[in-house]
């Protein structure tokens, strides 16, 4: 895995060098911000626009003007050309190829050495390392559901506990090897506890694995049905986790009473909760639902970071199913990511939730040098919602009510001048 990188530049340099000889265009990826963008407020650039597009005295001017009217249409085409949360839900992309024909959107003949090392790591990933690797997913799964039932015979008690627990981890472990995950974990002292919920940013499915071949967690879902069905009803049986009915999900009160008896007892195990529910492109973290901070509790924050030279992590669930997904996983080189447990945190005196999830939020994004936004995740099957377009009007028409108040203000006081 060491070399890998090295062998990446190395195809990289190579593909750039026999574009440039063909004369093909290469493409190259965007940055994060493609259109610069000086952060200045609403009123400043309004009043830039009047300011050079209008020959009258700024001081007379005291309602609507039409210039205004090309700041919105300005923002309106930045945010088709590059706006910050669509790219949010599409792979990551790099700046030297792995190898791999998905990452790559000029793939092509170039050369024949390039041609036989590429030809060679196919080899390598679907003829022995993606059999293995099915194999122990297989295997891992089948332990998990065929232990747990057994051990949901046994009573109530600590031994069941323990047997649980060493259960759980040697499961989750076999199916970490089955992505020949390479997981370095930092600051283990900030483990999450008994008693707490431990919330982390969201890029894959496969996030829950990573953190619980280190630890035990009590997990939060809805009911499935199907093969998942079967592992979660094999799941509970043997550790109390938290599942809801369909229906129950939007019962917000149920399900922060059902969170809250789960953590009053701390003899249970730290609940599990990726609060931006949706997954991101290991880019950025996004909004987090409030509903787990409303909880009086410990929260335990954990940044978890991918790196995609090896293979993408994210779930595009728009465009993949769960087992092309998996499949695409396990016919990578590695899954390559750092764990950071951060200290844990909790409300402050006055702090509502919102304020304490942007908090927490916050400190995710810095640690694990994510960008941190302020958008809701569900963007990405929703439209925005009108409470967004409504903050703009209302920033808009607060400006239009102060330069009004300002105005007449003006004017009466030359009328008591004169």
């Amino acid at each position: 895995i060491m070399y890998c990188p090295i062998v990446f530049q190395w195809a990289t340099v190579r593909l750039e060098r026999g574009a440039k000889e063909n004369n093909h265009p290469l493409y190259k990826p965007y940055s994060n911000a493609i259109i610069a963008k000086e952060p200045t407020s609403l009123e400043e650039e309004i009043k830039e626009i009047r300011r050079s597009g209008s020959n009258k005295d700024l001081d007379s001017a005291s309602e609507f003007e039409m210039s205004d009217i090309f700041y919105f249409a300005r923002r309106g085409v930045e945010s088709i050309m590059d706006d910050e949360v669509t790219k949010r839900f599409s792979a990551e992309e790099l700046e030297s190829w792995n190898l791999l024909t998905r990452s790559n959107y000029n793939f092509q003949y170039i050369s024949l050495r390039l041609t036989v090392l590429w030809g060679l790591g196919l080899l390598i990933r679907y003829g022995l390392l993606l059999p293995l690797r099915v194999t122990l997913a297989f295997t891992g799964v089948g332990l998990l559901v065929f232990l747990t039932s057994l051990i949901g015979l046994l009573p109530n008690g600590r031994i069941k506990n323990l047997l649980s627990e060493k259960v759980h981890l040697m499961c989750y472990r076999i199916c970490v090897r089955a992505l020949t995950a390479i997981i370095t974990y930092h600051d283990s002292e900030n483990k999450p506890k008994n008693g707490g919920i431990c919330v982390a940013n969201h890029t894959s499915p496969i996030d829950v694995i990573i953190l619980a071949s280190d630890g035990c967690y009590a997990m939060v879902g809805q009911i499935h049905g199907g093969l998942m069905g079967v592992i979660q009803r094999s799941m509970v049986k043997a550790c109390p986790h938290v599942w809801f009915e369909r229906s129950e999900v939007k019962d917000r009160h149920l399900v922060a009473k059902r969170l809250s008896d789960h953590v009053d007892d701390k003899t249970k195990l730290p609940i599990l909760i990726f609060p931006e529910g949706t997954c991101i492109n290991n880019t950025s973290v996004m909004m987090f639902k409030k509903g787990s901070f409303e909880i009086g509790t410990t929260v335990y924050p954990v940044a978890i970071k991918y790196d995609p030279r090896f293979g993408d992590a994210f779930w595009n669930s728009s465009k993949f199913g769960m087992v092309n997904y998996l499949l695409r996983m396990m016919s990578s080189w590695a899954i390559v990511c750092s764990v950071w447990y951060l200290p844990p945190m909790s409300r402050e005196e006055g702090e509502d939730a919102v304020h304490f999830a942007n908090r927490v939020k916050a400190a995710i994004a810095r640690q694990g040098g994510l960008v941190d936004l302020l958008w809701d995740g569900g963007l990405k099957r929703d439209k925005v919602k009108d409470t967004f377009k409504e903050e703009q009007q209302k920033l808009y028409s607060k400006i239009l009510l102060l330069e009004l108040t300002w105005f007449h203000g003006k004017c009466l006081y030359s009328l008591e001048a004169e």
